[in-house]
């Protein structure tokens, strides 16, 4: 019987290798990356074209490399980093298997430059699936210069199964970031398709951190020091009132190693308890220094899993730090006569100085002449920008009001509601409530809790979930607007600009269009930074920066918890958004038209979460509650 086991040609084997290591652009970018560190780089530019698919290109001013050396990085289990099998245990190189180069080289078309220090000339190498096409002298300045051309262009499979461009750059955005947070002390630079997105000037940590997430994140954070025999810690956790309600900026580091460690990630947490809410994630950017020996690094090929000797102890140290920390500079007034002053801006004297609040008092104001209360306001009109408490009016002619509305309610006619006026609604909500309203002679409109509003009337009440209706309001609008009709734009007359993190200013790209039609004019000013030149006619002037970001928060929680369409995801997320909140007061005129609008919606019973957001109780309904 002939042998049927063969050893696998080393192209083979490299493209295997390559199916661990390199799974998207963004793992080459990384392994990319990192070798330029380990070079001893001062700077580090990366190069992208389609999202990775086309062009990755690293370069740097490191240590270079020789003629031979060049030819060698590209075989597997070349390295520089390590000797025997106990250099594992004393790693200060991000890189050490030597798979990284070759895994590439394996799956796409590569072209290094490279040229030593003090060298007069540099070597070029050409490599396609792992084969090389040649290798040549060239002038190249001193450094390493590698281009990733086609990636899995011989792996049609592979490069299939490779998601869209926008989902892409963000996995490259956030590699970058990681090893760019790392490292402080070395410029890096980053291009997409011509266009420049980061470009992170040496500083210390606290200054890359502003210089990646914007100089607002500066007042978020809240500086960690300790060090004790089995761990340093350094870095930054964010304050209790800027946690969000999706995960993103958490960040350790092990030995300047971006790491994904759930136990570690649940010390920071707990240090969070009674301060956020369960379902708000804290932000962190921590460094963590420990003896290497003491980590194993080398059991998974991202290298993104580390194994403590002693994580027990270092869990303990690590929530004990956070809490002490948020204890002094969160909770309590700030002394901290070293605290960074790299982002401090002076003050206004004139602006500093304590005004006394005054209010303002019309005597000439009579509640029962509508017709001479000029200060007053318009009276027809419910403003859900400013909400303003009026006295209560004559119940008879709140019931006639309730009643024309409900019978000549119309998307064009009405203009004095929620954000829902513009929106076109089915008469067949499934809910009898709107009846009952038309054949009352009496009723009240009451906010019984932060949370509740009650409709009573002579023959029982009904409740309704004030923040839930209204978000169920205006999700049916924005959901119409984006398969139908736009919302109108109120167009800005001085612009304000907002800041982006990369995320949010990759995620503005891949959905600009939709934010047109929900009324929002957004245009790019460079450096993850946008003009908002236009917003949504019922959103208050002020106020675009806020809704702004926490509509992108929400927007990236709903696409990872529960898989939304974009179109769903995004009325979902600006319903959620701009929604009343919960505590605020409402006019007994504007409790009326919350629920003159949720009666017309579509479905008007549960919410967008849902939830039931109405419920009537009838006299019999009391009776039986009374008796039990």
């Amino acid at each position: 019987m002939a042998d049927i086991i063969r050893l696998l040609p080393d192209a083979v084997a490299n493209q295997i290798a390559a199916g661990e290591v390199i799974q998207r652009p963004a793992s080459a970018v990384k392994e990319l990356l990192e070798n330029a560190v380990d070079s001893g780089a001062s700077r580090i530019q990366l190069v992208l074209r389609d999202a990775g698919k086309s062009l990755i290109q690293v370069i740097d001013d490191g240590s270079g490399m020789t003629e031979t050396d060049a030819r060698l990085s590209f075989e597997r289990h070349a390295t520089s980093k390590i000797r025997k099998s106990d250099d594992l245990y004393t790693l200060h190189t991000m890189g050490f298997r030597g798979e990284a180069l070759a895994s590439i080289a394996a799956v796409a078309q590569v072209e290094l430059k490279s040229r030593m220090r003090g060298s007069d000339i540099g070597t070029k190498v050409v490599i396609e699936a792992s084969e090389v096409k040649g290798q040549e002298p060239v002038a190249v300045p001193e450094g390493t210069s590698i281009s990733v051309k086609n990636l899995f262009y011989n792996v049609p499979a592979r490069r299939n199964f490779l998601k869209s461009d926008t989902v892409e750059s963000r996995h490259l955005h956030e590699e970058f970031i990681r090893v760019s947070l790392s490292y402080p002390h070395i410029h890096f630079s980053m291009h997409h398709n011509g266009n420049q997105v980061f470009d992170l000037r040496t500083g210390n940590f606290r200054q890359r951190i502003a210089a990646i997430f914007g100089n607002s994140y500066n007042e978020r954070l809240v500086p960690i020091e300790e060090e004790t025999t089995i761990v340093k810690l350094e870095g930054f956790v964010g304050k209790p009132e800027f946690a969000k309600k999706s995960r993103g900026e958490q960040y350790f580091f092990v030995n300047h190693r971006f790491i994904k460690d759930n136990y570690l990630h649940h010390a920071i947490s707990s240090a969070y308890e009674s301060l956020i809410t369960k379902d708000s994630y804290s932000s962190y950017w921590l460094n963590i220094t420990v003896d290497p020996a003491t980590i194993d690094v080398n059991i998974h090929p991202t290298k993104t899993e580390i194994k403590f000797i002693d994580d027990k102890n270092v869990y303990a140290i690590l929530r004990a730090a956070a809490k002490r920390a948020l204890g002094k500079f969160s909770i309590a007034p700030s002394l901290d006569f070293d605290q960074e002053r790299a982002f401090d801006l002076p003050l206004d004297k004139m602006n500093s100085i304590p005004v006394q609040p005054t209010i303002k008092v019309n005597p000439n104001y009579n509640p029962f002449n509508t017709s001479n209360n000029s200060s007053a306001g318009p009276a027809s009109r419910t403003n859900w920008g400013r909400i303003e408490p009026r006295r209560t009016q004559d119940w008879l002619q709140m019931h006639d009001d309730l009643k024309k509305a409900s019978d000549e309610f119309t998307p064009e006619r009405n203009q004095t509601s929620l954000p829902t006026n513009q929106m076109f609604v089915s008469q067949d909500h499934g809910i009898s409530l709107l009846s009952i309203f038309e054949d009352l002679d009496d009723f009240r409109f009451v906010q019984v809790s932060p949370r509740i509003m009650s409709i009573s009337y002579a023959h029982g009440f009904v409740i309704i979930d004030i923040q839930g209706a209204h978000e169920r309001i205006l999700y049916e609008r924005y959901v119409h607007a984006l398969e139908i009709k736009a919302v109108a734009t109120q167009q800005q007359l001085f612009p304000p600009q907002l800041q982006l993190s990369p995320a949010d200013a990759a995620l503005v790209v891949e959905i600009n269009e939709d934010l047109r039609k929900i009324g929002f004019d957004l245009s790019d000013f460079g450096n993850n930074t946008v003009v908002v030149n236009g917003i949504p006619a019922e959103l208050e002037a002020g106020l675009e920066t806020q809704v702004l970001q926490m509509l992108f928060e929400q927007f990236r929680n709903n696409r990872d918890r529960l898989q939304l369409q974009c179109h769903d995801n995004l009325a979902r997320s600006m319903a959620r958004s701009i929604a009343v909140k919960m505590g605020r007061k409402l006019a007994s005129r504007e409790l009326k038209q919350l629920a003159m609008d949720l009666l017309h919606c579509e479905t008007a019973n549960y919410g967008v979460n849902g939830k039931q957001l109405i419920k009537q109780f009838g006299a019999e309904d009391i009776y039986n509650l009374l008796q039990h």
